[in-house]
This record gives structure tokens, C-alpha cells and sequence, in this order.
């Protein structure tokens, strides 16, 4: 059986634009709140957690909007990314998550995401 396709949306008041897109496109950006430790090496971006390292590939990379990754060695069309919607009306921004689970982890996986943005929160000084 595939994976579910999910998609979560954080509203992080008082953020700024040009901060977050940092945090969700850079190696040390993800690597304050995503990962342990994320590197670039050549067109790889290598993410560490707990020791572990897991390698993935930027799909896409639209400026200030959104970033999309694969995890390498995935051979189904499954991708996570992060986008980045701003209200116009009110100022908003919002970080919308794309990501792929089994149905039977979907749960889990929404919560890590919960989670790792909680981090994102903190690290940008603004609460959720």
C-alpha cells in the first residue's frame, strides 16, 4: 500500500517573511530546527539526526515561497515541503508542510511535525 499524502498549516503570527524562508531553505536554517545537523554537500543536502545521517535531494526551490526535498533512495513519487503563504490582508504568515506517511503512521507523523515546528517557534521567538 502507498503513502498518504498530508498537508498541515501553521500560523506563526508576528513572523518575519524573510526569517523563515531562511530557516526553511538553508542548511543551518533547517539544522536550528529540522535536524540536528543539515549540510549541503555538493547537490546533497545531508540531514543528521541522532548520529544518523539520511541524504536528500532539492525536487524545487521557488525564492520565498516554497522548497521541496526527496529523500534519496525513495522511489515513489513521496516528497516533503515547505511553502510559505502570507495574507494580504492581515500580514499572516503561514508555513504550510507537504509530506508523505503510511496510513497506519500517519498520526505519528503529524505529530513529529507539530513538534518540529513547535521548535521552529522557538528558535524564531514567537509562540504557537
Amino acid at each position: 500500500m502507498g503513502k498518504t499524502k498530508f498537508v498541515m498549516e501553521f500560523v506563526l503570527n508576528s513572523c518575519s517573511h524573510s526569517v523563515l524562508w531562511k530557516a526553511i531553505s538553508t542548511s543551518s536554517g533547517l539544522g536550528d530546527w529540522f535536524a540536528d545537523d543539515v549540510r549541503l554537500v555538493g547537490e546533497k543536502w545531508v540531514f543528521v539526526w541522532d548520529g544518523v545521517e539520511q541524504e536528500a535531494t532539492r525536487l524545487s526551490c521557488r525564492d520565498k515561497q516554497l522548497v521541496k526535498f526527496r529523500w534519496d533512495g525513495d522511489t515513489t513519487d513521496c516528497y516533503f515541503e515547505f511553502r510559505i503563504n502570507e495574507d494580504a490582508l492581515t500580514g499572516n504568515v503561514t508555513l504550510v508542510i507537504t509530506d508523505f506517511a503510511e496510513e497506519s503512521d500517519l498520526d505519528d507523523a503529524k505529530l513529529l511535525w507539530e513538534e518540529q515546528v513547535r521548535m521552529l517557534g522557538l528558535q524564531m521567538g514567537i509562540r504557537l
